[in-house]
């Protein structure tokens, strides 16, 4: 039986691994959507007349997105929960009416994760390492309070040891793994809220292979960033963002902080019972664009959101192997259908791209490493395809340094290998 679980908490998905013996193995997960080696890191609660008002029935990754799509009027739903972990602000919600912490929600979501793997999770491992980024996503993020968070979560389900490890370097030691000689290998994990970079000497000693890591960086900006980008210059002038209302004699614009739901597709049925919409269709009496506020309106009142973000996210897919790509989504009627260029994208993007590079920038002037004395760059994770993304690594390494590969495995997978050896206090961090 396996003896170490690699756990890849991501902000968009979820993933588990084994290993034994130097062999890993996903873990499983079966629900109501089906079968798949990775989850949606996302919950849903709904009430459910047979369990009483104070135990909803809960679901989990795509379970939760369909409990959420089929009953949305009455179904509280929660994605992209470790960007709450190192925020001070976030102290907690409340799910119909019961107050849950962070750790709450963390173990909600693990113990989801256990009932869908049944068999497939073993009652037998006696170390959990779990990935962090290097950089949490959040304006003031503070480290060692989700390090907390997570213990309190973890501690739940009575591991004798957990670890942490940084995402990159669980990847990193994945992709070492088929390394053919020593070498120095950078590392970019490109992850729905934070891009991670880690530089780190791999050589193999004796038969084993070890490492010596030489610096780390990170930035809170990644694919959900590009994703807002989309949306902010795609949909929401075609919403209202940039009109205008009538107050009194003045002519006023209004307000941008309504469109701030569009950050994730979600918040559209939390902004649904906020004092703020209420506020929005009032303003449809003096807009001098009624006609853009009512779709607006009709957005949220029929829960589009998520239907919005598969069409963004399959725009943006297309545009990583096109110069341009339809965006079709008819709820927001003849401004729903656009040829969305690749160039646009990347001007709204160029904020982001400059503080990925920054942070690229960062960790190769803090180890003083020149771009040529790395021997193997491995780019991990959905982002990576991304041309703009791809073309920070070509302008500085040379193209056959640059590989790619496990976009949503090789964390776990790695994680899982760390946590068999005996010198795994060289991996982790606090």
């Amino acid at each position: 039986m396996a003896q170490a679980l690699g756990f890849d908490f991501g902000t968009t998905n979820t993933v588990l691994a084994t290993a034994n013996g130097g062999t890993t193995h996903s873990m499983a997960f079966t629900n109501a959507e089906g079968t798949a080696d990775s989850m949606r890191t996302a919950l849903s609660f709904m009430k459910d007349p047979r369990l009483g008002a104070s135990t909803p029935k809960v679901e989990a990754g795509h379970a939760a997105i369909r409990q959420f799509i089929d009953n949305p009027g009455d179904c509280r739903f929660l994605q992209s929960i470790k960007t709450f972990a190192a925020s001070t602000l976030f102290q907690g919600t409340l799910i119909f009416a019961k107050r849950h912490s962070f750790e709450d929600l963390m173990e909600i979501f693990i113990r989801r994760l256990r009932a869908y793997a049944g068999e497939n999770w073993s009652g037998d491992v006696t170390r959990i390492v779990t990935g962090r980024p290097v950089h949490f996503a959040g304006a003031n993020p503070d480290p060692a309070l989700a390090t907390e968070r997570y213990n309190k979560a973890l501690l739940r389900f009575g591991f004798p040891e957990i670890h942490y490890v940084y995402e990159p370097v669980a990847a990193a030691f994945y992709f070492a793994q088929n390394l053919k000689s020593d070498a120095t290998v950078l590392v970019a994990d490109f992850g729905g809220g934070t891009t991670d970079y880690s530089l780190i000497r791999f050589e193999t000693v004796a038969g084993k292979l070890t490492a010596a890591p030489i610096g780390h960086s990170g930035v809170g900006v990644a694919g959900d960033h590009f994703d807002y980008r989309m949306i902010d210059n795609i949909v929401a002038p075609q919403i209202g963002k940039g009109s205008y209302f009538r107050s009194f004699d003045k002519i006023l614009e209004v307000p941008s902080n309504y469109y701030s739901s569009f950050g994730r597709w979600n918040q559209l049925s939390i902004f649904k019972t906020s004092r703020e919409f209420e506020d929005l269709k009032k303003l449809v009496r003096t807009a001098l664009e009624p006609e853009k506020l009512e779709i607006f309106i009709d957005l949220v009142d029929h829960d589009e959101g998520y239907p919005l973000y598969q069409a963004i996210s399959a725009t943006k897919m297309a545009l990583s192997s096109a110069d341009e790509a339809p965006f079709d989504f008819g709820p927001l009627g003849r401004g729903g259908h656009h040829i969305v260029r690749r160039k646009d994208f990347e001007s709204w993007i160029a904020e982001d791209l400059a503080r990925i590079e920054g942070a690229l920038d960062n960790v190769l002037e803090r180890t003083e490493t020149r771009p040529s004395e790395i021997d193997k760059v491995f780019l991990t994770g959905g982002t990576s395809f991304v041309p703009a993304v791809r073309r920070i690594f070509n302008e500085r390494f040379d193209s056959g340094k640059i590989e790619t590969g496990g976009e949503l495995l090789s964390i776990a997978h790695g994680l899982a290998l760390i946590g068999e050896r005996d010198d795994i206090a060289q991996w982790t961090v606090q």
